[in-house]
């Protein structure tokens, strides 16, 4: 499931491995880790995709957020979640952590893009004022 090899070519790049990632779960997985993907680069369109640990990965002066996929839910952990402001309170999953947060998108999962788009911005915010 999540650690499962990208069936991309050796020496892909990393979005060639998250395209590849995509297609391979054909089901409503595919179509939302797409979506994601999609409202990330929105967010922000400096946005780096990475390929690591076998899962896609978003970062902009440090990693935003990882998406995996599981049977049930396609998972997005926040690196440095706990840091973060969430008024809109998405994180749903790894709350008891003192890093990481994150958010399972099961199946028919309403997203809402505007406080989603806010949390990446957030993010990216929170990395860049600990790079410096």
């Amino acid at each position: 499931m999540a650690m499962k090899k990208s069936t991309a070519k050796a020496g892909a790049t990393a979005s060639e491995h998250i395209d590849a990632r995509i297609a391979e779960l054909d089901d409503w997985r595919g179509k939302t880790l797409s979506r994601l993907r999609k409202l990330i680069h929105e967010a922000d369109p400096d946005v780096v995709e990475e390929w690591k640990w076998a899962v896609p990965v978003w970062s902009h002066a440090g990693i935003i957020c990882t998406g995996e996929s599981y049977k049930k839910v396609v998972k997005l952990t926040f690196a440095k979640g706990a840091a973060l402001k969430d008024p809109s309170k998405l994180f749903n999953s790894s709350l008891e952590g003192n890093t990481r947060r994150a958010i399972d998108f099961p199946e028919d999962a309403k997203i809402d893009e505007k406080a989603f788009k806010a949390l990446i911005r957030e993010a990216v915010k929170h990395n860049q004022s600990v790079a410096k």
